[in-house]
C-alpha cells in the first residue's frame, strides 16, 4: 500500500483541504437564540454568559436586524415575563414577552424566521414546566393537563406571528397536542421543532440565569431525559415523528453527538442540535482567560457537530461564526 498510497497528498496546501472537505458550516445552518424582557432600552449581559443580553423589545428588533444582515436565517425566542404564576399565564397571554417580540420582529425583519420555545418554566411561579400536583415538592408535572396550557401557548404564538413552534417540555403526547391546537385554530402549515431528545443536564445551568427558570424546589428528571440512556432517544423521536413533528433537536449536543448522529440514522426530518448555555461559557471563559483560541475551537465544534448528523444549529455564537465565516 504505501508508498502508492498517500493521503497526505490531499492535505498539501489550504486550498486543496478546501476542496475535498467533507463537512462544511455555513450561516445557513445557524439559529440565534434571544431572551426577551419588559421594560424599554434594557441590554442586561447575563452574568454567566459573557456577550449575550437580556433585551428589551427595542433591542430585540435591533438584534434581529443584525441577525439578518449577518446572514443568519432565523432566531429563537425565550420569554422573561414581569410576573409569574402557576397557571404560566406570560406564556400564553397575547401581551406575554414572546409574543410581543415575535410580532415586533416580523413587522421588522418579515424575511427572518421566528422560532418560538414553546414551553412553561420561565412563567411558573415554581419554574417546572406546567401544572404540579397541590403540595408535591418533587417537581413531577402533571402530564395531561399540561398538554392543554401547551396547546394554547402554541397558537398565541402563532398568531403573534412565529414561523415555527418548538416545544420543549418534553411532556408525553406534546407534538400531538400543539398539532391538533393549530390546526383547529388554522394553522396547520406552521411547522413544529420539537426537542424530541432533551437530557436532564447539567449543561443548562447557565441557561437558567437567562431565563430566571430554575425550578423552586425539586429538579426535571421526572420529565427530561436520563443522559445514560440512548434507545429511549430513538423511542421519543418516534414517536413525535408519529404524532406530526416536522423537524426534531437533540438538548444539548457536545457531549450527545452520538445521539446526534442515532438520531440522523433513524430519521429523514431535519435534525437540530442546541448547543447549549453551559457549552457556550466554558468555552467564553477559557478563552477570555487565553487558554484557547475562541474562534478555532468554536469553528471545530460546529464542524463535529455537523459531521454527527446536525442540520442545524442553535449556538449563542451564531453572530461570531457569522463573521468568522464572512472574514
Amino acid at each position: 500500500m504505501f508508498p502508492t498510497h498517500r493521503p497526505r497528498r490531499l492535505r498539501a496546501n489550504p486550498q486543496l483541504r478546501r476542496m475535498v472537505r467533507e463537512t462544511i458550516v455555513t450561516t445557513s445552518d445557524l439559529i440565534y437564540p434571544l431572551f426577551a424582557v419588559p421594560g424599554e432600552a434594557i441590554a442586561q449581559e447575563v452574568r454567566s454568559m459573557p456577550g449575550v443580553y437580556q433585551l428589551s423589545i427595542d433591542k430585540i428588533v435591533e438584534e434581529a436586524k443584525e441577525v439578518y444582515d449577518l446572514g443568519i436565517p432565523a432566531i429563537i425566542l425565550f420569554g422573561i415575563p414581569a410576573d409569574k404564576d402557576t397557571d404560566a399565564t406570560g406564556a400564553w397571554h397575547e401581551c406575554g414577552m414572546v409574543q410581543k417580540a415575535a410580532t415586533a420582529v416580523k413587522e421588522a425583519v418579515p424575511d427572518l424566521i421566528v422560532i418560538v420555545d414553546t414551553c412553561l418554566c420561565e412563567y411558573t411561579s415554581h419554574g417546572h414546566c406546567g401544572y404540579l400536583q397541590v403540595g408535591d415538592l418533587s417537581g413531577r408535572v402533571l402530564n395531561d393537563p399540561t398538554l392543554e396550557l401547551l396547546k394554547k401557548t402554541a397558537v398565541s404564538q402563532a398568531k403573534a406571528g412565529a414561523d415555527i413552534i418548538a416545544p420543549s417540555g418534553m411532556m408525553d403526547g406534546f407534538v400531538q397536542a400543539i398539532r391538533q391546537g393549530l390546526d383547529e385554530a388554522g394553522f396547520q402549515d406552521l411547522p413544529i421543532l420539537s426537542y424530541a431528545a432533551k437530557y436532564a443536564s447539567a449543561y443548562y445551568g447557565p441557561f437558567r440565569d437567562a431565563a430566571d427558570s430554575a425550578p423552586q424546589f425539586g429538579d426535571r428528571r421526572t420529565y427530561q431525559m436520563d443522559p445514560g440512556n440512548a434507545r429511549e432517544a430513538l423511542k421519543e423521536i418516534e414517536l413525535d415523528i408519529a404524532e406530526g413533528a416536522d423537524m426534531l433537536m437533540v438538548k444539548p449536543a457536545l457531549a450527545y453527538m452520538d445521539i446526534i448522529w442515532r438520531v440522523k440514522e433513524a430519521t429523514n426530518l431535519p435534525v437540530a442540535a442546541y448547543n447549549v448555555s453551559g457549552e457556550y461559557s466554558m468555552v467564553k471563559a477559557a478563552a477570555l482567560n487565553g487558554w484557547i483560541d475562541e474562534e478555532k475551537v468554536v469553528m471545530e465544534t460546529m464542524t463535529s457537530f455537523k459531521r454527527a448528523g446536525a442540520d442545524l444549529i442553535l449556538t449563542y455564537h451564531a453572530k461570531d461564526i457569522a463573521r468568522w465565516l464572512g472574514a
